[in-house]
């Protein structure tokens, strides 16, 4: 990879996570109906509840949901007993399954930070 790729690519994240996850996302897209609309809509929740931050953790993730898809489409396997009564909790589930980086990571390190300062030596913060 020259320089500029390695600039690039640290700049914007891997090109083979991208290359990837529109790979995935085209397999999302020719899947039959109804799983077609499942995957979708299953995609779109992890992107905006799973907090996964990490973009290997993020790749493996879609591919995953892809597979799943997939497979659900080639067996013939109604949506309903892929993802049961409760679809958020079902794609919560597949998500924790990960363990990637999340954003609320960062924000735990922060508060545990301002309240270990808070505290001074550790003891609690009296209001007195």
């Amino acid at each position: 990879m020259t320089m500029v790729g390695k600039w690039i690519e640290a700049i914007t994240g891997s090109l083979e996570q991208k290359k990837q996850y529109r790979a995935d996302m085209a397999r999302i897209a020719a899947l039959p109906e109804p799983h077609r609309t499942a995957a979708r809509a299953m995609h779109r929740y992890l992107m905006s509840c799973s907090g996964v931050t990490d973009g290997d953790t993020l790749t493996t993730m879609v591919t995953d949901l892809a597979d799943l898809w997939e497979r659900a489409a080639i067996d013939g396997t109604p949506v309903r007993a892929i993802v049961g009564d409760d679809p958020a909790d079902f794609t919560e589930s597949f998500a924790r399954a990960y363990g990637g980086k999340e954003w609320q990571d960062k924000e735990r390190t922060r508060l545990t930070t301002a309240i270990d300062a808070a505290a001074g030596d550790g003891g609690e913060v009296r209001d007195e």
